[in-house]
C-alpha cells in the first residue's frame, strides 16, 4: 500500500507525518513555536519561520522513526502550498523539493484548507456530495464537495475569521493567546444567555465576525465605565455569550446549507472545530436535523502534516498529483 510522507508549515507548527494509504496514520509529528509568539498577542511571521528552520529536520526524522520507515519506503512526499505565511510555507516547501529529488519520488503540493476539509475523513469512509464547513484562525468557509478536487465555496467570511474573532475578543477581556482556549475554558463558567451578542451577515451563507467583536468590546467598555475593572463573573459571562453567539451561527448555517443542498452529509475540519461547545451543537444539530456528521478528530483538528499526507493519498488514488513539481509551481 503506497506510503506518504506529509509536511506541514503554513502558520507557527512545523508538521511531519506518514499515512499509509489514506487513514492508516503511521506518525504524527508536530512541534510549535507558540509559546515565543504569545508575549506578543499573535503570530509574527519572522519568528515561526525560523522556528521552523530550525526543527524541521528533526520533526520528519522523528516521523519517519515513529513510522518504522526508510527513505526507500516512501513513495510520495507531499507539503502544504498554501494559504499561508510565505516564509514558512518556503520552510516546508524547500525541504519537501529536497527530498523528493534526493529520493526520486512524486511531490505533492496540497491546499492546506482542503486537508483541513478532508481530515474529516481520516477516520471514516468518505461519501460525496457533502457539505463541508472549515472553520479555523484565518478561515471560515462552507463548500459543496462532489469529488476530490471538485470543492465549490459557497460562503465565506467578509472580514474576520472565527479563530481570529476568538484571538481579539480573548485580547479584550484579558485572556491572553491563543485566544480559542482561553475563552472556552473561562466559558464553561459563564452563561451564554448573560448578554445578547450576535453575528449579522444577512440570510445567505457568508459570515461577519468582526462586528460581534465590536460589540464584545464596547460592552466591556460600557461595563468597566459602570462598575470599575471587570469581575471574573462578567468576564465569563462575556466569553460564554461571545462563544454561544458564534457557535450558532456556524452552526445553522452549515446545517441549513446541508438541507439545501444534494447532501445529507456535513464534514467539518480547522482549528476551531476543536471547540468542544461547536462539536457538541453540531452532533446535537445534527441529530435534530437527520444529518450524517463527520468531525474531523481532534488530533487533526488544529494544524498537522497527517491530515496533508492522506490527501495526497486520495490524489495519488485519483492520479491527480504533481510529479517533480517545482516551487514555482506549488506557489502559483
Amino acid at each position: 500500500m503506497l506510503k506518504v510522507l506529509g509536511i506541514e508549515t503554513s502558520c507557527d507548527e512545523t508538521g511531519a507525518s506518514v499515512v499509509r494509504g489514506v487513514d492508516d496514520v503511521l506518525s504524527n509529528v508536530v512541534a510549535s513555536s507558540l509559546a515565543q509568539h504569545a508575549p506578543y498577542g499573535g503570530i509574527i511571521p519572522e519568528i515561526a519561520s525560523r522556528a521552523q528552520m530550525e526543527s524541521i529536520c528533526e520533526v520528519v526524522r522523528q516521523a519517519m522513526e515513529e513510522a518504522r520507515l526508510q527513505a526507500g519506503d516512501v513513495d510520495a512526499v507531499a507539503v502544504t502550498q498554501g494559504p499561508g505565511l510565505i516564509g514558512s510555507l518556503l520552510v516546508g516547501l524547500s525541504f519537501a523539493r529536497a527530498l523528493g529529488l534526493a529520493w526520486r519520488v512524486p511531490l505533492i503540493g496540497v491546499n492546506h484548507l482542503q486537508a483541513h476539509l478532508y481530515a474529516a475523513f481520516i477516520e471514516s469512509e468518505i461519501v460525496f456530495p457533502f457539505t463541508g464547513l472549515v472553520v479555523s484562525g484565518g478561515h471560515t468557509s462552507l463548500y459543496e464537495v462532489t469529488g476530490i478536487g471538485r470543492e465549490k465555496l459557497i460562503g465565506s467570511t467578509r472580514d474576520d475569521a472565527a479563530g481570529e474573532a476568538f484571538d481579539k475578543v480573548a485580547k479584550i477581556l484579558g485572556l491572553g493567546y491563543p485566544g480559542g482556549p482561553a475563552i472556552e475554558a473561562i466559558a464553561r463558567k459563564g452563561s451564554g444567555e448573560a448578554f445578547r451578542f450576535r453575528c449579522d451577515c444577512g440570510s445567505g451563507f457568508d459570515f461577519s465576525f468582526s462586528g460581534i467583536k465590536t460589540a464584545v468590546l464596547y460592552k466591556a467598555k460600557n461595563l468597566k465605565k459602570i462598575y470599575g475593572e471587570l469581575s471574573q463573573e462578567t468576564i465569563a459571562d462575556l466569553a460564554a455569550s461571545f462563544q454561544s453567539a458564534v457557535v450558532e451561527d456556524l452552526v445553522g448555517k452549515a446545517c441549513r446549507l446541508v438541507q439545501k443542498s444534494n447532501s445529507r452529509l456535513l464534514a467539518v475540519g480547522g482549528g476551531v472545530a476543536f471547540n468542544t461547545v461547536l462539536r457538541s451543537r453540531l452532533q446535537e444539530e445534527a441529530r435534530q436535523r437527520g444529518i450524517d456528521l463527520r468531525l474531523a478528530p481532534k488530533a487533526y483538528c488544529l494544524d498537522n502534516a497527517a491530515m496533508v499526507a492522506s490527501l495526497a493519498g486520495r490524489f495519488l488514488q485519483a492520479k491527480k498529483y504533481i510529479k517533480r513539481a517545482c516551487l514555482d509551481t506549488l506557489m502559483g
